[in-house]
């Protein structure tokens, strides 16, 4: 065996805030990949609760790659939170039904985002809330009690209300040559050959591994 078991709901034993979580989640639209981890003392199982508004008739998926750490409160607000905008008012009058339907918005007038999308190795710190269609790169790092609106680039730092790019994590040489290699689809067995010089900051030696 190398390394954790990816299949483990608790790879630290004795320890169940650490959760994999693609064990644990049912809903089909929120797919989650090898080895991402939701650490919360409470219920770290229960990751679903912190997606909010992700109602199946709208079909938007929840998209987490691979090696992706997820603090405590992390939370994602789906599409289905969205209102009509191009009226006077954005108050949902048909959801209480009452002849109130009438004004029912016809499929595609309410604001859609797409999926939200979050790549590999990703760190997505303590109560950060992630808005509807964001996209995060590989490697980014999002500061805790982040309010995130918008893309975020591979192996940067984002923080505020709303977030913003505080610094890249590397040049954009290194950056370019970290995504070609893109070191979580090695087999895990590569994986774990290697990891040190996947937790160093030596570009060069990490194309060179085998």
């Amino acid at each position: 065996m190398y390394g954790a078991n990816p299949d483990d709901k608790h790879p630290m034993k004795g320890f169940p805030q650490i959760c994999f979580i693609k064990n644990t989640v049912s809903n089909p639209n929120i797919i989650i990949g090898d080895y991402t981890y939701y650490d919360d003392p409470e219920d770290s199982e229960d990751f679903e609760r912190n997606v909010l508004y992700h109602f199946p008739f709208i079909g938007d998926r929840l998209i987490i790659g691979k090696f992706c750490a997820l603090a405590r409160g992390v939370t994602f607000i789906m599409n289905g939170a969205n209102h009509k905008l191009d009226g006077f008012s954005t108050y949902p009058f048909q959801i209480f039904g009452s002849s109130w339907e009438k004004v029912t918005p016809h499929a595609g007038k309410l604001p859609y985002k797409g999926d939200t999308v979050i790549g590999n190795d990703v760190w997505i710190g303590y109560e950060v809330v992630i808005m509807p269609g964001v996209k995060v790169g590989d490697g980014a790092i999002i500061a805790a009690k982040s309010v995130v609106v918008n893309d975020v680039a591979p192996y940067t730092i984002f923080g505020g209300n709303p977030a913003k790019c505080i610094r890249q994590r590397f040049d954009d040489e290194v950056i370019r040559s970290l995504l070609q290699v893109a070191w979580w689809n090695w087999d895990i067995e590569k994986i774990t050959r290697n990891l040190e010089k996947i937790v160093a900051a030596d570009i060069e030696a990490l194309i060179s591994c085998k």
